[in-house]
């Protein structure tokens, strides 16, 4: 893609301030974007992305926000909006995970995790829709393989991401022609910030590498490449679920 592809046009992208959202902001900003983030308890990183987009020449806005709360969102969008003027592109990245024996998870578990990861995106495309409709916008969620191929160890976690992959499809049908949804499903994703040895972070990484065709593990760049194929490319694309996964789900 040519660069600049985004020149003139604002993104918002929810958890935002560091790994994949951190990622994704900066590739929107190298395309030109203009970009507002949002974070909940990360300031001192928001800080961080912030300045990596403005050294990329773009206008940078970090929003404090929680996903789960209506007021909350509501505000952020106003937030960005009055800055920017205009919203274009929406990634919906803020979520949790968490490792917990299907047997075992609390409703409160269960609950948390569907707060951020499917009512989340829900929640902050409905607020920005009048937005994206007038700028024929795009939308990005973020899934997950494990949305697609069952997790024994994260099934909270695997629901959600399935329900926010049927919501980006029941989204490119409601919100067709102006605006084109489509979603990002990882992989297995290296994190080097939450890679601790105690608990074999390195052995588990490699044994995934080896059981990936593309013997490697992906990158949170690799995912931000992803989303700026649906946000800068055609529209005609919508509805999809896009694996990037180095072949793991085959």
């Amino acid at each position: 893609m040519p660069d600049q592809i985004l020149s003139g046009k604002a993104a918002l992208v929810t958890g935002g301030a560091r790994r994949i959202g951190r990622a994704i902001a900066l590739a929107l900003a190298r395309a030109g974007a203009d970009v507002a983030i949002t974070y909940r308890k990360s300031p001192i990183d928001s800080s961080q992305t912030l300045e990596g987009i403005k050294s990329l020449g773009c206008r940078a806005l970090a929003v404090e926000c929680d996903v789960r709360s209506e007021d909350s969102v509501r505000s952020a969008i106003h937030a960005v909006t009055s800055i920017f003027g205009r919203l274009d592109v929406l990634v919906n990245n803020a979520a949790v995970f968490e490792t917990a024996p299907l047997e075992s998870i609390s409703l409160e578990q269960w609950d948390a995790v569907f707060e951020t990861n499917a009512r989340g995106p829900f929640l902050v495309t409905r607020e920005a829709l009048p937005f994206l409709r007038k700028a024929q916008g795009r939308v990005v969620n973020i899934g997950s393989l494990g949305g697609i191929h069952p997790w024994a160890g994260h099934s909270h976690y695997c629901s959600s991401k399935a329900a926010v992959h049927m919501l980006t499809q029941a989204m490119a049908k409601a919100f067709a022609p102006e605006v084109s949804v489509n979603c990002v499903a990882p992989g297995w994703i290296e994190m080097p910030d939450l890679a601790d040895p105690k608990d074999g972070a390195a052995e588990i990484a490699e044994r995934f590498a080896a059981r990936t065709p593309v013997r490697r593990n992906g990158t949170a760049e690799d995912v931000a490449e992803a989303v700026l194929f649906f946000a800068a490319g055609s529209s005609f694309v919508t509805g999809q679920i896009l694996t990037v996964d180095g072949g793991l789900g085959l």
